[in-house]
């Protein structure tokens, strides 16, 4: 069956976002990353910094996170927590996009589990070894503050438990996923072009 959506779920700094812009443009398949967040932040009325910083992440770097800030902000919207209403926003949105009719790539956003029930999706793991991923963030982001190694570790342990806690599986085990490519050994180009091919074979 033909591929018509990509999900691309990634680890931090090992250019994910960057494999699917690439492949959108050689597919020919409309790209969704912040697109997404301009969505959820027009139907929610959050900003967009606030939902980009925690539409993907959890409060936290421990699942259990999500027990304080629901102890916090108990029943904020219609009897769910914030983080709560913002998933069903975002769920609703990944839904909107993958019955538009239109070949797509969407970026994180748990999309690979909302579409699980989905024909034609390809779900795609990027990930890195450290360094290549402490290095490629300065590269891309600049240096900050909070050193690169801090950064990358942080990142993905909100990611994972904000995965984890919405979707009950383990962010990164490449069961979830159709494939899982080493971005740091492969290159990006690489990745790009093997997801492509996989998108034409079928």
């Amino acid at each position: 069956m033909a591929v018509k959506i990509i999900t691309i779920s990634r680890m931090f700094g090992s250019g994910g976002r960057t494999v699917g812009k690439r492949l959108a443009e050689e597919l020919d398949f409309e790209y969704f990353d912040r697109e997404i967040i301009d969505r959820i932040a027009g139907e929610t009325g959050f900003s967009k910094d606030y939902v980009a910083a925690n539409s993907e992440y959890a409060p936290g770097k421990s699942i259990f996170s999500y027990s304080f800030e629901a102890a916090a902000t108990p029943g904020v919207m219609n009897g769910m927590t914030t983080a709560d209403y913002l998933y069903s926003v975002q769920r609703k949105k990944v839904l909107e996009i993958a019955n538009s009719g239109h070949n797509c790539i969407i970026v994180g956003r748990c999309a690979d589990y909302i579409l699980k029930e989905y024909d034609s999706v390809l779900n795609v793991f990027i990930y890195a070894d450290l360094e290549f991923r402490k290095k490629r963030i300065v590269e891309t982001y600049g240096e900050s503050d909070t050193k690169p190694e801090k950064r990358v570790i942080d990142k993905d342990k909100k990611r994972a438990a904000n995965y984890k806690h919405f979707t009950d599986r383990e962010w990164g085990k490449a069961g979830n996923y159709d494939i899982c490519l080493n971005s740091g050994y492969l290159g990006i180009d690489k990745c790009v072009e093997i997801i492509k091919d996989i998108v034409i074979s079928k």
